[in-house]
């Protein structure tokens, strides 16, 4: 990972604290073996966990606890984890890798597949629920009520509906935008938006602002992903390369060029840095995260 050692540091103990959190979860569930089985193989030991570490780094924003926002990253991942497996099912996107590693309907079946994407999306609900002792019941119910609006029709859900009828066809730059800003966006603004709810006494401007940065950042993730479908190689990308492109779907680069999506990419991440002006030092994790969205080669 080419990011700053503070980033770096901070991207490895939460990778390292999601995954143990996120495979106590799947232990606990009282499942088939096959089922329980499948869960693990989507969200264990793969991923960069972005969206985990952005619950985190919103947290350490506002001078919160680690522990107390656990449950929300592990939602996040959950609910990520989830998408993935329907996303590559031969209904979606028809992928057979995923992470490095075969899809989770290649390695089991597709009705395995559908129910642990099924399982792990209701996973998340009740780890929200559930294990968010330290949190009052009103925050709790915030935190569902968040999660729930990023996935669902109008959301992560309807972002991805969108995706499936605009392939075949040329959609225009706003419809592109609005397109991601439900099937990506959506979620990593939850994610920050979660962290935040996990922390004491965050206040409105400080929620407009995370979401500010949010918005852009989580365009700025979809443009690069576009750029990487096209300059980087299976192997590093986990997944095939070219996929965009073999499945006729219209992207940033397609629309605007190649430099032209590296300008929007890197524009976004000078407004995403910018909509934290009200925070101190204590967000420069988040700053240097929003750099690292649009200069990752995976």
């Amino acid at each position: 990972m080419d990011s700053p050692p503070q980033l770096q540091n901070f991207f490895e103990s939460c990778q390292r604290r999601i995954e143990a959190v996120l495979s106590d979860e799947i232990k606990q569930c009282d499942a088939s073996h096959s089922l329980r089985e499948a869960m693990a193989y989507a969200c264990l030991d793969g991923g960069k966990r972005i969206r985990p570490v952005l619950v985190y780094g919103a947290n350490r924003a506002l001078g919160g606890n680690m522990a107390d926002a656990d449950p929300a990253a592990a939602a996040v991942e959950l609910m990520h984890s989830y998408s993935l497996i329907h996303d590559d099912l031969p209904a979606m996107d028809d992928d057979d890798l995923r992470r490095g590693k075969a899809s989770v309907h290649k390695a089991f079946d597709e009705a395995i597949a559908i129910l642990a994407g099924d399982a792990l999306q209701s996973l998340a609900f009740a780890v929200l629920a559930e294990t968010c002792r330290s949190r009052t019941a009103v925050t709790r119910l915030k935190q569902i009520q968040v999660l729930a609006s990023a996935v669902g029709a109008n959301g992560m859900v309807g972002g991805q509906c969108l995706d499936c009828c605009a392939t075949g066809s040329e959609a225009s730059l706003q419809a592109l935008e609005a397109l991601h800003r439900l099937k990506t966006g959506a979620l990593i603004r939850a994610s920050i938006l979660l962290g935040a709810h996990s922390a004491d006494g965050v206040s409105d401007q400080q929620l407009a602002d995370f979401q500010l940065y949010a918005d852009c950042i989580g365009l700025a993730f979809q443009i690069q992903d576009d750029i990487l479908d096209v300059t980087a190689d299976t192997a590093s990308l986990g997944k095939p390369q070219g996929s965009d492109q073999h499945n006729d779907k219209t992207t940033y680069v397609s629309l605007l060029g190649l430099e032209q999506a590296k300008s929007k990419a890197s524009e976004l991440t000078g407004q995403a840095i910018s909509a934290l002006t009200h925070f101190g030092s204590e967000a420069d994790l988040l700053r240097e995260l929003a750099a690292f969205i649009t200069s990752r080669a995976s």
